[in-house]
This record gives structure tokens, sequence and C-alpha cells, in this order.
């Protein structure tokens, strides 16, 4: 419990020190905001692009299982954890910030509040518990699942996000532009 603490604090310490907010701008906390093509995207604590950190989670399951399957479950998770903290704070770097706006359909993003940081992670929690629950074979189906909902909904998926960002296609940029 003390590690997963620890990745929470390091990450907002990161995210400050990166110029990220606490809350949106706006100034509202909300829970949940629903639309993608909204200036509150990554700014509430949990948004459409919530479901991929839990895909992170079930990504992060199946690796670490793979390459320390005797780690302790509770060491196993404490890492998943201290890996999704370290994505946010790389995540919300200039960089790969730029990235995004340059190669993917986030023409408007600005980076993530620590809010919606500290909910990605959360997510990432929930994800990894749901495929140690489910095992590997019916997490993959649920993983698969998840993908192509997201697809449908957002016109966005961790697949796509992650072949956007490293072999962006103009043809998926254009179909997933909102209008």
């Amino acid at each position: 419990m003390l590690p997963i603490v620890a990745a929470f604090i390091a990450t907002a310490i990161l995210l400050r020190l990166e110029g990220r907010l606490w809350i949106c701008a706006c100034g509202k906390f909300l829970i949940w905001a629903g639309k993608v093509c909204s200036d509150e995207n990554s700014q509430q604590l949990l948004d459409p692009y919530s479901f991929t950190h839990v895909l992170h989670g079930f990504m992060f399951f199946w690796l670490i299982v793979w390459l320390a399957p005797r780690l302790r479950p509770a060491w196993q998770l404490s890492l998943a954890i201290a890996a999704e903290a370290l994505w946010e704070a790389f995540e919300n770097t200039n960089f790969i910030i730029e990235r995004y706006r340059s190669e993917t359909a986030a023409l408007g993003y600005n980076g993530d509040t620590v809010v919606n940081s500290f909910g990605d992670i959360f997510c990432c929690l929930v994800g990894f518990l749901i495929a140690q629950r489910l095992g590997f074979r019916r997490s993959l189906v649920v993983f698969l699942v998840l993908e192509l909902i997201l697809i449908l909904w957002i016109r966005d998926s961790l697949l796509l996000e992650i072949l956007m960002l490293v072999f962006p296609v103009d043809a998926i940029k254009a179909w997933q532009m909102c209008r």
C-alpha cells in the first residue's frame, strides 16, 4: 500500500513541476466528463479515455506476470502502479503533448490535470485487478471487447493511441477529428 501512495504523491509533485493544474482551469471538479471533444476532456477525474487506462492495467498485469511471475501479487500491483505513474508524468511532458497535438486528433490537448492523472492511475489499478481476477485468456477477450467499444464510441482506443503516437496514419487522424 505504501508504494502505491508514494506513486500518487510523486506523480502529483512531478505534474505540478511540469506546470499541470490540480483541477480544470474552468474551476469545477467533476467525477465524469463524457464529451471527448470538450475542453474538460483530460481535465476532470474520469473521462472516456479513463477506459484506456483500465487497459493499461491489463497490459501491465500481463507483462509483469510474464516477467516476474514469482513476485508477490501486492508487489506486482505496486510495480504496475509505478509504471502507470511514470507514464502519467511522461505523458504530460511538452514533448508528448506536442506529439499528441501534431499527430493525433487531440488538437487542443494541453495535458492532464493532477486530478485526471489520479483518475487514470486508479483506472490502471482497477484494470490490473480485473485482469488478475480473470486471468490471461478471459482478460484478453475483455481487452479486445473494450477496444472495440472505444473505437465505436470515441473513435479511439489504447491500441489506436499507441499507433498514432508511434506511426501516425493520416486517414485515422481525419476519421477521429471532432465535428
